[in-house]
């Protein structure tokens, strides 16, 4: 009997044993199928981003006044852009954050179409041939009146009813981190007297920079006022208001203007004024105080006289950094202005590429330039360009954080 009952007990605990080791080969499998799964899901991630990424260009492949329009990626350390050829437009910019975050800095549309039917015609665009504005859309040059389209009121914005933010660029990549932009416009293109050969090379560098170089010749005097009209959000692209945003600009006089937004051609101190930023502030700080200027404009939509501040040989326009973020944004340049765009006409018509609304400034604009109305204003710099002589002006954007 005792046989019996220690034959029962060895079987019973030799039964346990076999269940514990199923148990352990079941769950060593269930953890190599976890990490197959785990493979799988990280594999199907970066699968995915890839078709996104071609699904993003795709839906900028397309042709446009007989050429063709394309999406062109540029990477540098830590840095990546992506512009396309339609209007020569920065769509997205990426840099880390303070928390190492990559983050989308500047605003964009997701695809040609929705550029061409965009109700804010200038989102990362290259403007031209004037940026800004000209007076009633005229202007003498060797004694001959010119008349430019008129497009904002009774007034012509950034070069006409189709500046250079409407036309198809060449293209062409040199290197990863660069893109060279050629057009031909031709004399009496949106009434402009010559024909003007331009270059703009975008690049970016290891220094956490984008780099905008322009160039321009032409057969006829004509004026040139090259920019980039990129919009920025530097808590990143849908994060809502910039009002928080912090800004020093690095001027102690601006251009006050009309309710045109047409300068009187007096340079005025910015000192006791909303529009000293000699000192950091947010923009939402004054942008609502009671003041002609700021009711012109419908807010910052003004043009500073750059001190002339130098680093690197390039004036250092404007420091900007997002309360969220941290990210801090350095503007140097070699143009005498800064035109401050606080977002003032953003009305949530347009659908920015990662599915939010361009809401009421959700995003600002700091434009490198010659002064607006720059034809029309002999105290201003001349922005006349003569047949033999070369336009050429850089401005770079870094950026770091804090």
């Amino acid at each position: 009997m005792w046989l019996l009952r220690f034959y029962n007990l060895i079987h019973l605990y030799t039964m346990k044993i076999i269940k514990v080791t199923a148990l352990c080969i079941i769950t060593a499998m269930a953890m190599v199928s976890c990490k197959k799964e785990s493979t799988a899901v990280k594999e199907h991630a970066n699968t995915t981003s890839a078709t996104e990424k071609e699904l993003i260009e795709k839906n900028f492949d397309t042709i446009i006044d007989g050429k063709p329009v394309k999406l062109y990626w540029l990477e540098d350390t830590n840095i990546k852009a992506a512009f396309t050829n339609y209007g020569g437009r920065l769509i997205g910019l990426w840099v880390k954050d303070k928390h190492g975050k990559i983050t989308d800095v500047v605003v964009g549309l997701g695809s040609t179409a929705a550029y061409t039917n965009s109700t804010e015609p200038y989102f990362g665009a290259t403007i031209g041939r004037v940026g800004n504005r000209i007076a009633k859309g005229k202007f003498t040059l060797d004694g001959k009146e010119y008349h430019i389209p008129v497009n904002n009121g009774e007034n012509t914005l950034h070069g006409g009813k189709k500046g250079f933010q409407y036309v198809v660029w060449n293209a062409a990549m040199p290197n990863k981190s660069t893109l060279e932009l050629t057009y031909n416009s031709s004399g009496g293109e949106e009434g402009f007297p010559g024909n003007l050969k331009v270059k703009v090379i975008y690049s970016l560098t290891d220094k956490n920079s984008i780099k905008m170089e322009y160039e321009a010749t032409t057969d006829k005097a004509t004026p040139v006022n090259l920019t980039n009209h990129a919009f920025f959000n530097l808590n990143g692209e849908g994060s809502g208001s910039i009002l928080n945003h912090s800004v020093q600009l690095y001027a102690d006089k601006y251009t006050p203007v009309d309710s045109g937004l047409i300068p009187s051609g007096k340079l005025e101190s910015v000192i006791d004024t909303p529009f000293d930023f000699t000192q950091p502030h947010t923009i939402g700080k004054r942008v609502n105080d009671k003041n002609e200027q700021l009711k012109n404009g419908a807010g910052y939509d003004h043009n500073f006289v750059l001190s002339g501040k130098k680093v690197n040989g390039l004036n250092h326009a404007a420091t900007v950094t997002g309360d969220k973020s941290g990210i801090v944004m350095d503007i140097y340049t070699q143009e005498p202005g800064l035109q401050f765009y606080s977002g003032n006409f953003m009305q949530g018509k347009n659908m920015f590429k990662g599915g939010t609304k361009d809401d009421y400034r959700t995003a600002f604009a700091m434009e490198t330039q010659h002064f607006p109305d720059s034809p029309n204003q002999p105290s201003f710099p001349t922005i006349t360009l003569k047949p033999g002589e070369t336009y050429h002006t850089v401005s770079v954007y870094h950026f770091s954080v804090k």
